[in-house]
């Protein structure tokens, strides 16, 4: 009897299975908190994450959460800070003095770099991942002294699209107060120019309740965002196609009835959202905004959230 083998083009893939898990941050109880996508086996991993923990963001391959501590508001104290899945080997990475209040955070691994925004500090800033060479790409303070005092100049939510080197960045505004903009600009800088005096940077939507956290879909190049401010366009999910001219795009409101809406992950392959809110939510839905459900509640004053698939 002959023995043959099975080429190698056919032989079975193995894959190794990978884990789902949702990463939250609780502001009022200072602590990073992880759970299954539907709420079970909740552990909290890091506790003292504060003060005012408020953007996270995972690095699954290499076993790394980093999140952002706002500090006090009127000092220059904020921080980002990186430790392992399980909350061990914690690191101050952006040391208090390089950042006044750090956002919303963005990994972009593959160009090995961290992105956020500063909101009294009235910049959109970037480092590496182990936080050296800190950058700051825009500066909206037009000379105002830090800690800024217009709100309608903080920045707040970010993220980035490195497949046309774009960066999207949310101003917030007053409390309230309808005035809030999404801008978009190149990743780098124009040459001859500097982050207070960018000729590149575009107005994506203007005059918004008050828009937080943003996540974008590349492949099909849609932008969401988490909105607070006052019904009915404020506390919502919203999303909008980013291939539309500047001021040009019509958002389109997905999730209403938030309370103080915040963090907004997006499980893409899954075909659904994360939201948390202030009042101590997170919810899924699908990521047309339906089947909306509550997956924990209650559960302190939450802010960002991140997604991921562990290895």
């Amino acid at each position: 009897m002959i023995e043959t083998q099975t080429p190698k083009s056919k032989r079975p893939v193995l894959r190794k299975a990978v884990v789902p898990r949702l990463f939250f941050l609780d502001a009022s109880g200072g602590r990073i908190v992880s759970v299954n996508p539907d709420g079970s086996d909740r552990k909290v991993i890091v506790t003292s994450a504060g003060p005012i923990p408020d953007g996270i963001v995972v690095d699954a391959e290499a076993c790394h959460i980093y999140w952002t501590n706002m500090g006090n508001p009127v000092q220059n104290d904020g921080s980002i800070e990186r430790a392992d899945l399980d909350g061990k080997n914690r690191a101050a990475i952006i040391p208090k003095g390089a950042t006044f209040t750090p956002k919303q955070l963005h990994l972009e691994k593959e160009s090995g770099k961290l992105y956020w925004c500063d909101r009294e500090g009235m910049r959109v800033m970037r480092s590496n991942l182990d936080g050296s060479k800190i950058e700051t790409l825009v500066d909206t303070s037009g000379g105002d002294p830090r800690p800024g005092p217009d709100a309608t100049k903080w920045c707040v939510g970010i993220t980035v699209d490195p497949e046309r080197g774009k960066v999207y960045w949310t101003q917030k505004g007053p409390t309230k107060g309808g005035s809030g903009h999404i801008f978009r600009a190149n990743i780098e800088i124009p040459k001859g120019e500097t982050p207070a005096n960018r000729s590149d940077i575009e107005l994506f939507f203007a005059n918004l309740p008050e828009p937080i956290d943003l996540e974008l879909d590349l492949e099909n190049r849609v932008l969401y965002w988490t909105d607070r401010g006052d019904p009915p366009r404020g506390n919502t999910v919203n999303r909008a196609s980013i291939d539309a001219k500047a001021g040009q795009a019509t958002p389109k409101i997905l999730v209403t009835h938030l309370m103080e809406g915040i963090g907004i992950a997006l499980d893409l392959k899954g075909g659904r959202m994360f939201i948390t809110d202030l009042a101590g939510d997170v919810y899924t839905a699908r990521l047309d905004g339906s089947d909306r459900k509550v997956v924990l509640g209650v559960q302190g004053n939450l802010t960002g959230i991140a997604y991921a698939e562990i290895p």
